[in-house]
């Protein structure tokens, strides 16, 4: 699907010179002579390089089209993580340099949407909240400030993650998969 260059946002799955790339960052400039443009930071999905490309507002790109389904998570291995389609339980597997640091939080049954092109999966996007048992965390310090009260924990999972002082171990805990941060205690 076509669009104007002024339409690209951070996130979106553009194809260029017969690459996939997901799109870092984007700038919109005006400048005082000349017509106004956008400056896009994109990083290859095949080959894990960065490139930055200028766009005229008038220019078109193409952004690539995604399937998207509802998958469970059943296991894992030490290179894959395995999911089942709930419907028709066909059984995909996904490398788990895919998924990166956010595979710990995968847990048994837990539904997550995976984006596919050409009948590949390229990315995992988990719930935006989970559920997380506390296995240990540090003794709260009294007298610190309001501002640095957050004190380092692990998660069961082998996670680190800040938390209140109030938090302890055995807690279950909220934590956003999105920027692995605590929400609230269960």
């Amino acid at each position: 699907m076509k669009i104007n260059a002024g339409e690209i946002r951070v996130g979106m799955l553009l194809e260029h010179n017969n690459d996939l790339w997901i799109v870092l960052k984007t700038q919109h400039v005006k400048p005082g002579k000349g017509g106004a443009f956008a400056q896009v930071e994109m990083k290859s999905l095949n080959k894990n390089t960065k490139l930055n490309e200028r766009f005229r507002s008038s220019e078109t790109v193409e952004k690539a089209s995604l399937e998207e389904a509802n998958y469970n998570f059943l296991y894992e291995d030490e290179n894959n993580y395995f999911f089942m389609e709930p419907k028709s339980f066909e059984q995909i597997e996904i490398r788990k340099d895919i998924i990166g640091e956010k595979g710990k939080l995968l847990s048994e049954n837990l539904q997550v949407s995976i984006n596919f092109y050409n009948d590949s999966a390229i990315s995992v996007d988990l719930p935006n909240q989970v559920t997380c048992k506390i296995e240990t965390t540090d003794a709260a310090l009294k007298g610190q400030t309001v501002s640095s009260s957050y004190k380092p924990a692990t998660l069961c999972n082998g996670l680190n993650i800040q938390v209140p002082p109030f938090v302890e171990a055995g807690d279950e805990i909220i934590v956003d998969t999105r920027n692995l941060e605590y929400i609230k205690k269960v």
